[in-house]
């Protein structure tokens, strides 16, 4: 299923010159699309004045870089071959690497983002999911990953950000809270939440 689903998409992408551009740069630069969307949560979390919302942005960057030293040793000991390195009579668009496929860094960095971004603001939320999706289909499109590489790495980043928002929810809540009082009150809040007067 695995293979056959890449074979589909590979040919899809052989049918659609006209989109191999446009999916290589998303697919390799698209990480800047995600770093603008943390600290876009960030900002609306902090005109909210609400400590709570503030707390899960800072989440989902940290739980985005989790994600990241998370997914490594899995990389590793999987150590799944690129489907450039072990499939035949394939378009690849992607900069060969010699790292292993399984699961993907982009698609877990993106679903951490994502789930993170949930947390924060339901809109945000929506529009983060969309631009993880796409970037999954896309490393797939360029032949970097087999579905399930992406698929994986999805889960993985949005489990990642939900236990790691459910662990420090409280004390970093009851942080941000604290140190909204202080002269750090300019970066964490815009406004005075019921919360803190």
């Amino acid at each position: 299923m695995n293979h056959w689903l890449f074979e589909q998409i590979n040919a899809f992408a052989k049918a659609t010159p006209w989109l191999h551009t446009p999916a290589q740069i998303y697919a390799g630069y698209g990480v800047v699309l995600f770093a603008f969307l943390l600290l876009a949560g960030w900002w609306i979390a902090r005109r909210t004045g609400d400590v709570s919302r503030v707390a899960a942005a800072i989440t989902a960057g940290g739980a985005t870089l989790l994600a990241l030293a998370v997914n490594q040793p899995i990389v590793h000991a999987v150590n799944e071959a690129r489907p450039y390195s072990s499939l035949h009579n394939i378009l690849v668009l992607a900069n060969r690497s010699s790292d292993a496929s399984f699961p993907s860094d982009h698609a877990t960095m993106a679903g951490a983002v994502a789930v993170g971004l949930w947390l924060v603001n339901r809109r945000l939320g929506i529009i983060a999911t969309i631009a993880a999706v796409l970037m999954a289909f896309t490393r797939v499109y360029i032949a970097a990953h087999y579905p399930g590489d992406v698929a994986a790495g999805l889960l993985l980043g949005g489990l990642v950000a939900v236990v790691t928002w459910l662990v420090i929810r409280r004390p970093l809540t009851r942080l941000v809270g604290a140190l909204a009082g202080t002269p750090l009150r300019l970066v964490l809040v815009a406004a005075v939440h019921p919360q803190l007067s």
